[in-house]
């Protein structure tokens, strides 16, 4: 028997101690510091094969390096294939995170459901018969998926080397041990060494390999900040459980851009791909009504078309108001001292509230016009002209600057139906002959005339 090494680990950050204290001195968290012993073995959880003729890697020169495209395995889900940037990279590890009941397992479960490669789905939170009743719920069964209820990870290779998937979920990474590390399942370093030999496996057989990851109450995924660290993309699941939509973001991605956006909605079959997102981002509405603004915005390369809603009013209490969702609140409170100064507006003494409509966050500067003109519409109670939309950043002179891309924004615009979009005098417009009208303004002071006279 080898020798029993005790450890102490932060069950938040997962920082080493070499004996207990009552707070942690990276995360400032108080007792979260619990003891763990680690067994130490001669690991044969994954065996390598051999270098040949026993020599160890050599360091190769950069321009020896072969640097052909490594292809990518089509996931027939057009979101998650934009998020990943183009497909699934083989002896990739992805970290799928999420809350509680927003749909992970149902969105993984559909995919390698519908995968034509040979795939194996690893639960360790539900048993067979589980999985087998939500699978005909979402589509009707499919030859090259295999379910297996596991969460020892000797175990789970043992049957990858009789079945040789083509590319393994694990759902989720909290709930697997191995033999050796004797701690609890879900502890740090538990966590810690079952990635790692996953690492290992994925690395060595270049068998992708997508992890589902709990999270904390802070939204956080669960578990040491190193697991985000040692996988190659973190993608985050996000929504309100009381709503139909799902957005997936990526948060790391080795292989691709984090600026990609994917939209799902929730139905009772499964998971629906929204292509055209604006469709839920802008409400439809029978009459016209004050406050309303619409903006383009880019998600990475993909174009959208956002509501933007205020709300001005008298300030009751004295002190006025400034609340926003889905918008940054310095930004608000600097435009305001901006139509303040620049174009003559009284909105020091008044409430102000302000939403983008869809559950989305949105960072884009060239929303900024729309902001500007909702706000200025629920001020004079007086609605944004139907088919109008705004794209352009608004700076501390009053001036509008141009945005990038706008090209693409008033091809997005015009493909929406909408008849006259705003945007910055100085942008370098490329299109000709657009069926969409395009007003090009200066300052706040342009745009607050054109629309309220």
């Amino acid at each position: 028997m080898s020798k029993v090494k005790t450890s102490f680990f932060c069950q938040n950050c997962g920082t080493q101690y070499a004996k207990w204290q009552g707070q942690c001195n990276a995360c400032k968290e108080w007792n979260t510091i619990a003891e763990e012993i680690i067994q130490k073995q001669e690991k044969v959880a994954w065996k390598s094969e051999p270098t040949p003729s026993g020599k160890a890697p050599r360091p190769l020169k950069i321009t020896e390096i072969d640097s052909a495209q490594e292809v990518r395995m089509d996931t027939t889900d057009g979101e998650l294939n934009r998020v990943l940037g183009g497909g699934i990279v083989p002896g990739s590890l992805t970290l799928l995170g999420g809350e509680p009941g927003i749909g992970k397992s149902t969105l993984l479960l559909q995919i390698s459901l519908k995968l034509p490669y040979k795939t194996l789905y690893v639960s360790g939170e539900e048993s067979q018969k589980q999985i087998k009743m939500r699978a005909e719920r979402i589509t009707p069964s499919s030859e090259n998926c295999y379910i297996l209820t596991e969460t020892k990870t000797q175990n789970i290779f043992k049957q990858i080397e009789a079945i040789q998937p083509e590319i393994v979920i694990i759902d989720s990474i909290q709930t697997l041990h191995t033999d050796y590390i004797e701690s609890t399942a879900g502890s740090i370093s538990q966590i810690r060494e079952t990635t790692a030999e996953l690492i290992k496996f994925a690395k060595e057989t270049s068998i992708p390999v997508i992890l589902i990851g709990h999270i904390t109450k802070d939204g956080n995924i669960a578990g040491p900040k190193i697991l985000e660290h040692m996988v190659d993309t973190v993608l985050q699941f996000e929504g309100d459980r009381n709503h139909v939509y799902r957005i997936l973001r990526s948060l790391k991605n080795r292989f691709g851009s984090t600026a990609e956006l994917g939209i799902y909605e929730m139905l009772g079959s499964g998971l629906r791909e929204v292509s055209n997102p604006s469709e839920i981002l802008i409400s439809h509405k029978d009459e016209e009504m004050s406050g309303t603004a619409i903006a383009t915005t880019m998600e990475g390369m993909r174009p959208l078309m956002i509501e933007i809603q205020s709300l001005v009013s008298t300030a009751v209490y004295g002190t006025p108001q400034r609340s926003t969702t889905g918008y940054n609140a310095k930004r608000l409170n600097m435009i305001l001292a901006v139509l303040e100064k620049r174009a003559g507006f009284r909105l020091g003494a008044k409430d102000v509230f302000l939403n983008v409509t869809g559950g989305i966050s949105v960072d884009d500067p060239a929303i900024d016009l729309a902001v500007v003109a909702a706000i200025l519409s629920s001020n004079e109670d007086i609605p944004v002209t139907k088919g109008f939309c705004f794209a352009g950043e608004v700076g501390l002179s009053g001036e509008i600057r141009p945005v990038n891309r706008v090209d693409q924004r008033i091809q997005e615009a015009e493909k929406l139906g909408f008849n006259t979009i705003f945007v910055s005098k100085y942008n370098k417009i490329a299109l000709k002959n657009t069926g969409i009208k395009i007003e090009l303004v200066a300052k706040i002071e342009d745009v607050a005339g054109f629309l309220f006279g």
